[in-house]
């Protein structure tokens, strides 16, 4: 049985960029059907999804990850290449190694250690691998999730390998993410001449107002663990790139992170009623990149507690924050859901790395959580 360490250099070997698998998910899938997993692939457009399973029954256990990576930018900057997996000083690096080919590799030791120990364990457990979630994520857990609800799939637990670790591993347990929104806006004026104002309608001025009200809007004092939902301006332009144009359309776009004190259709209604009560004509894009979860206290959450405790010597940080994660996909099948990964300072960056030790204890924490969970 080939380590982790060896599994992860295989894995960042492959220029995965999103959408592409590049093979990984093909290694992924021998290997365990080789352990005794159910395979199957299953492909919407040019993402390649992998569900494999073992055992059967509940309770169901789901680990859940990606294959993909994010582009690695200028080369130059890298001091190694970025596809060509290269350990300095205790450390591996390459695109992909925390931000999650690391966590991957570390799932599958886990598996093959437990179906080997445990051939004939209680329920389920299984994985599910996608590459489309740094990219559109439309034809990767998305739509994975709409087919695991039409065969009625139960998932009681899921774990995602997304890198939450702060500055040593296990140190943090999230335990939630905030729902995300996202809105292209089109304000609708009158080009002409600068020097003739009367003669058209600048809707850049017939906005302003509006965008300082969303902006400036406190949207609610947060709920429990979560922090308070935050309206984010990302991009404004307008204009014809002459100074004496005034434009005759502005575009915006803005971002909503959310808590559970909303839904998307809630905030997208409240948005649209500041936008009509300073009267401008607009016509408006949303779209819905997933709704929050949260698992509450239970035995999901408690397990991870512990285990992680055992990890890092001390009990980890609770938390929802961060970005988004397919977990939200996962969730609205009746899934708790947590995340538990290696450190995540350096991911989505030049240089990309992760500790030799860290990926190396990674398959005892998640053996450890599969056995707790599923044997006892």
């Amino acid at each position: 049985m080939r380590n982790v360490l060896a599994l992860a250099c295989d894995l960042i070997a492959q220029p995965s960029v999103t959408p592409d698998d590049a093979g990984c998910q093909r290694l992924i899938a021998a290997r365990l059907q080789a352990a005794g997993f159910a395979i199957e692939h299953l492909r919407f457009g040019a993402v390649d999804n992998l569900w494999a399973s073992h055992g059967s029954g509940g309770p169901v256990l789901l680990l859940l990850g990606h294959t993909d990576v994010v582009p690695p930018g200028p080369r130059t900057a890298w001091a190694s290449d970025p596809f060509v997996p290269e350990i300095r000083d205790g450390v591996l690096y390459g695109r992909g190694a925390a931000d999650m080919k690391g966590s991957v590799a570390a799932f599958v030791v886990a598996l093959e250690r437990f179906v080997a120990a445990h051939p004939e364990h209680p329920g389920t457990v299984a994985l599910l691998l996608t590459s489309d979630e740094e990219g559109d994520a439309i034809d990767g857990v998305r739509k994975v999730a709409e087919v695991l609800r039409e065969r009625g799939q139960r998932i009681d637990w899921c774990i995602t390998g997304e890198p939450s670790s702060q500055e040593i591993l296990g140190d943090l347990l999230r335990v939630g993410r905030r729902g995300t929104l996202s809105a292209t806006l089109t304000v609708r004026g009158i080009q002409g001449h600068v020097a003739y104002p009367e003669k058209a309608c600048n809707p850049i001025h017939q906005a302003l107002p509006a965008l300082v009200a969303l902006a400036g809007r406190r949207w609610d004092e947060g709920y429990e663990s979560f922090p308070p939902t935050s309206l984010q301006i990302s991009n404004i332009h307008a204009g014809t790139g002459a100074n004496n144009v005034i434009p005759g359309e502005l575009q915006v776009l803005f971002n909503l992170r959310y808590n559970p004190h909303w839904r998307a259709e809630q905030l997208e209604a409240e948005c649209e009623k500041i936008l009509r009560g300073h009267g401008l004509d607009y016509a408006i894009h949303w779209h819905r990149g997933g709704e929050p979860f949260y698992t509450p206290e239970g035995r999901l959450r408690a397990t991870a507690r512990d285990v992680l405790a055992q990890v890092c010597g001390r009990a980890p940080e609770e938390s929802t924050g961060g970005g988004t994660s397919d977990a939200r996909f996962i969730a609205p099948l009746g899934a708790q859901c947590i995340e538990i990964g290696p450190v995540n300072a350096s991911i989505h960056q030049v240089n990309e790395h992760v500790r030799v030790a860290d990926l190396e204890a990674l398959p005892g924490v998640y053996l450890r959580l599969i056995e707790r969970l599923l044997v006892g």
